[in-house]
């Protein structure tokens, strides 16, 4: 069965409901009822392709670049699936995420918890994965107490991240959906990060109880002449999301940046994110650029860049800060924070 096949005749995914199952790692026979899966929950708006294309799904798996856990009946049917993945600026660090369940197997069953800690077990086994992080999303609390009950700790909030056409077939989103960015350390590095001024008061909040240890210091240096920025963006025309890591800011920053977010307009770019590497001593330099051009504070990224990171971000419109759903008082903090810096930044604007 072919890709189209499966777009035309699968877009609802009909599975023998009180069927017993066990949660395993991805086998390539498995690819077509995970794109199945994907095509009933999400339809075809999920933005990352990987989940729905079955060629894409088995190259991902084999490289290593995606670690699929998948939870199956005795029939061999996809009920749910979770993956490790690569998506950050650094290979060691993944992301714990795409995760769907079948609507006739939710409700209690444990099936997607299962699911995320099989994936932390395989995480833990694997030395070249230093890090893994999640995004529990905000158009409710379930992600987010799930992450916490597995030992993440949220660090940073992504504001509209996803199109609400991606919930559009279960109608949980009415617009644009925050997540939270949630950590945990499995290969510990200590190193120096470098404090921007503009968020030095904030970020002793947003590292608080890391797993891992840092040394603090103020970002006081500046570009230096002639050094050259160090930006690569990564483009989500369906999510219409942009990602720029900046491994390094040089003196042609500015500029930079505003010839990038020009080509994003003209592609109806509506969330542009950039990471910044807190290992670089003008990294203060860099934060305040980007304020003056609008972005606000997202939070800290640990090993982002196998060294730590920095989200700062922009919305081209008024975000949906009503429909974020809160878990816990740390959430709410963060919130609070960012809400604050954006209402700053617009305010010097």
């Amino acid at each position: 069965m072919n890709e189209n096949t499966i777009n035309r005749e699968h877009s609802d995914y009909f599975i023998e409901p009180g069927q017993s199952f066990e949660v395993d790692r991805f086998r390539p026979e498995d690819a077509e009822g995970v794109v199945r899966l994907f095509r009933t929950v999400y339809g075809d708006k999920y933005p990352v392709p990987t989940f729905l294309q079955p060629k894409l799904l088995l190259e991902e798996n084999a490289a290593g670049r995606t670690i699929s856990s998948v939870a199956r009946t005795p029939k061999g049917d996809i009920i749910g699936h979770n993956a490790l993945f690569n998506s950050t600026a650094h290979p060691g660090t993944y992301e714990s995420g795409a995760g769907a369940v079948h609507a006739d197997y939710r409700g209690g069953k444990g099936i997607f918890t299962r699911m995320v800690d099989h994936g932390l077990k395989v995480a833990a086994a694997l030395p070249h994965v230093n890090a893994v992080f999640g995004e529990p999303v905000c158009n409710h609390v379930f992600s987010q107490k799930l992450m916490e009950k597995t030992g993440f700790v949220p660090r940073a909030l992504e504001v509209d991240l996803m199109p609400a056409a991606a919930y559009e077939k279960e109608a949980s989103a009415s617009g644009r959906v925050a997540a939270f960015l949630a950590f945990r350390t499995f290969r510990p590095r200590p190193h120096v990060v470098y404090v921007p001024a503009a968020y030095r008061d904030i970020l002793g909040f947003l590292y608080e109880g890391l797993d891992d240890e840092r040394d603090f210091l103020s970002s006081d240096s500046l570009i230096s002449p002639g050094q050259i920025s160090d930006i690569r963006p990564q483009i989500f025309d369906s999510a219409r999301v942009a990602r720029v890591a900046v491994h390094e800011a040089g003196e042609d920053f500015a500029l930079k940046v505003e010839q990038l977010e020009r080509q994003l307009q003209r592609r109806s770019i509506e969330v542009i994110q950039f990471w910044l590497n807190m290992a670089c001593p003008e990294v203060g330099e860099a934060v305040d650029e980007l304020r003056k051009q609008g972005f606000f504070l997202g939070g800290v990224l640990p090993r982002w860049f196998d060294s730590d990171g920095l989200l700062m971000q922009k919305i081209l419109k008024k975000p949906d800060w009503e429909g974020i759903r809160l878990h816990g008082e740390r959430a709410a903090k963060i919130l609070e924070l960012v809400k604050t810096d954006w209402q700053q930044v617009q305010k010097g604007r």
